[in-house]
């Protein structure tokens, strides 16, 4: 019996759905797709394909160009997918740096804790405006409503945070 799938295998088996992939290349899309709100390593993602080999989930082909290795998912692991994807899926939990620094903030100067701020806040600020972009060509290119909830979330969540960066104490944010 194969072990159950984690969320980083599932990931995985759910872009070979589209057709074979090497490891490296489901990282690139692993990174376009789910990176804003889910990582994965280079190690993770084979890692998992060795497992997944070894437990009829996905069939790797012959090593090809640049000796990598295309890897498609079996009926078996197919089913394994949707049997994940029925799961009701984990609580989140947020590990965020800058939170964890601002726990001990009275420890940091005023003016390098108020640069730590500045320059997070830029970030966001900075996906904002790309999520609205991709918004903009997600429509043009004909996307369904279904097809933009992960992006209409990271919209949310980044003006969410963009606001609070804004209503955070003169002192935090000025130093």
């Amino acid at each position: 019996m194969p072990r159950a799938l984690n969320a980083t295998a599932a990931s995985l088996l759910g872009f070979l759905h589209d057709g074979p992939q090497s490891g490296y290349d489901l990282l690139r899309t692993a990174e376009r797709a789910i990176g804003d709100f889910w990582s994965l390593t280079r190690s993770q993602v084979y890692r998992e394909l060795a497992a997944m080999a070894d437990d009829g989930l996905v069939v790797a082909a012959e090593v090809g160009a640049r000796d990598r290795r295309a890897y498609a998912v079996t009926d078996e692991g197919r089913e394994a997918f949707r049997q994940w994807l029925s799961r009701l899926p984990a609580e989140e939990q947020i590990r965020y740096p800058l939170l964890l620094v601002l726990a001990f903030a009275r420890h940091l100067p005023p003016g390098e804790l108020a640069a730590f701020v500045a320059q997070h806040r830029a970030v966001h600020a900075a996906r904002l405006e790309g999520y609205h972009q991709a918004r903009v060509e997600a429509l043009a290119a004909g996307a369904r409503p279904v097809d933009l909830v992960t992006l209409d979330f990271g919209t949310r969540y980044e003006t969410a945070v963009v606001e609070w960066f804004d209503a955070l104490p003169a002192e935090l944010r000025e130093g």
